[in-house]
């Protein structure tokens, strides 16, 4: 017998499970590579992947930002700015010499929790963002936020009772983390009929159950911008939420990944917990995370991100050191990407005119495409979907019939894993279904990001596709 079988194994890994990355995408992969051989028999002619935030993704190709990857080639090869006199501007230059001065090579291990220098770029980015002061020794850089939330999550299951407040939907992050740390989670839900926002009565709700279950809760999370919903707090309810973690001695994880992902900035700005803690003199202890694979960057390849904590004691910073340490550091690139995220071209510099068109280019795309397709989902029969203001994701509502669910209960799947498999054999679009999410009993839905290009042709096929699909079945 093989001393290695699946029963041999640790058994929590049995219980994680990542939808976004789940049996669409596995089939997704399958037919992208059964489309490049001869005589296929696929009724679409490429695969679109709409099921994760992966903005620089082949078919979705959004341009990189010139800035950054003009300062990634000199920090990977300094010598092209002597092999190339002229070509690159002459920030970028001056930039690439000051982190090399301060790094070296990238090629070698830098301190663990981040280059100093950059880590005092963030704090500087902080202090003017929210207005309060940043410390860099709170600071710690990582290979992308999702790091960051996987190594806090895992100090704070401290037994199989600890349990972690989640809002539903949620990214699945959470779930697969809490699963593989043999921890509980305690959703929280959203409020899909009005525009998801959180509801503070839900979180005392989902507190009381897991009073009443014998679940001891060690944290609340809130990812804001949603993600999938791409909804924003107000300030009011994220000082509620401030408030309830005072009351009940819980650590507030903030996943700010999307903060400039604003498609109504007016109506709908971004304010950080981080100046609202600040602002109201709480000791809650906070833990804020960002990530350049989000936003206009969307350098999601480099693993670069951070997070900064407010209110932690020493004693918890140097155990956080310890464990950082083990990974030895964040790869490099991924630093020098958040020095970029944290301190663009300003103007005056040479680079930021070419920095300002490039992005403003970038926000204006993900703002009409959202616009577009919300407008256009909310047109087909047994779909509500909200115009998110936020984030790149879009989670229409969907309305399937009985003779749906039991065509879905015959193949052994989920009401909307079974309507979003039909999509991509159809279309090769591919979504993922709200119960990967986290959704209310009875409730169905998919996510799909605001990524694409060729909106309207991206959109008549989801279009198309539903009609045939209510053809089918009914609503």
């Amino acid at each position: 017998m093989s001393p290695l079988t699946v029963d041999s194994l640790n058994p929590a890994i049995l219980k994680v499970e990542y939808a976004v990355r789940g049996e669409l995408a596995i089939k997704a992969e399958e037919y992208r590579t059964k489309l490049k051989t001869t005589g296929h028999d696929l009724p679409f002619d490429r695969v679109i992947s709409s099921n994760i935030g992966n903005p620089q993704q082949q078919g979705l190709d959004q341009p990189q930002i010139t800035f950054l990857r003009q300062l990634a080639a000199l920090m990977e090869y300094p010598a092209l700015a002597e092999l190339a006199p002229g070509v690159f501007p002459e920030d970028v230059v001056q930039r690439a010499k000051h982190l090399q001065n301060e790094i070296g090579s990238i090629g070698a291990y830098s301190h663990s929790q981040g280059v100093p220098l950059i880590r005092e770029h963030v704090a500087k980015f902080i202090e003017e963002r929210d207005g309060y002061p940043s410390d860099p020794k709170n600071i710690f850089l990582t290979a992308g936020a999702s790091a960051g939330v996987s190594l806090l999550i895992s100090m704070l299951i401290s037994s199989k009772d600890s349990g972690i407040l989640i809002p539903i939907p949620q990214y699945p992050l959470y779930t697969a983390t809490i699963a593989q740390y043999s921890g509980k989670p305690i959703p929280y839900y959203l409020d899909g009929s009005s525009d998801w926002s959180t509801s503070l009565e839900e979180i005392k709700i989902a507190l009381d159950k897991a009073e009443a279950d014998g679940t001891k809760p060690k944290a609340l999370v809130v990812i804001n911008p949603g993600n999938p919903t791409g909804a924003l707090l107000s300030e009011d309810t994220q000082i509620e939420l401030i408030h309830i973690c005072e009351k009940h001695d819980l650590v507030l994880l903030a996943d700010e990944v999307y903060q400039s992902n604003l498609h109504k900035p007016d109506t709908h700005p971004f304010t950080s917990f981080k100046k609202l803690v600040s602002q109201l003199k709480s000791t809650v202890p906070l833990v804020s995370f960002h990530s350049v694979s989000k936003g206009v960057l969307g350098e999601c390849g480099r693993r670069g991100g951070y997070f900064e904590c407010t209110n932690i004691s020493p004693e918890i910073l140097a155990l956080i050191y310890k464990m950082v340490s083990v990974g030895l550091c964040p790869p490099l690139q991924g630093q020098i990407a958040v020095d970029t995220l944290v301190r663009p071209p300003k103007q005056g510099d040479q680079s930021y005119p070419r920095w300002k068109e490039e992005t403003d280019k970038i926000h204006a795309a993900l703002a009409e495409r959202t616009r577009i397709m919300a407008d256009r989902l909310n047109k087909l029969p047994g779909v509500e979907c909200v115009n998110s203001p936020g984030a790149l994701y879009l989670y229409p509502k969907i309305t399937l019939s009985d003779k749906a669910i039991a065509e879905a209960e015959k193949h052994g799947k989920q009401p909307d894993a079974f309507y979003a498999l039909q999509l991509l054999d159809e279309t090769g679009i591919c979504v993922v279904p709200g119960s990967g999410f986290g959704q209310r009993e009875g409730h169905w839905h998919y996510r799909l990001t605001c990524l694409c290009p060729g909106v309207e042709e991206y959109v008549g096929k989801l279009e198309k596709f539903h009609h045939g699909f209510i053809e089918k079945y009914g609503v």
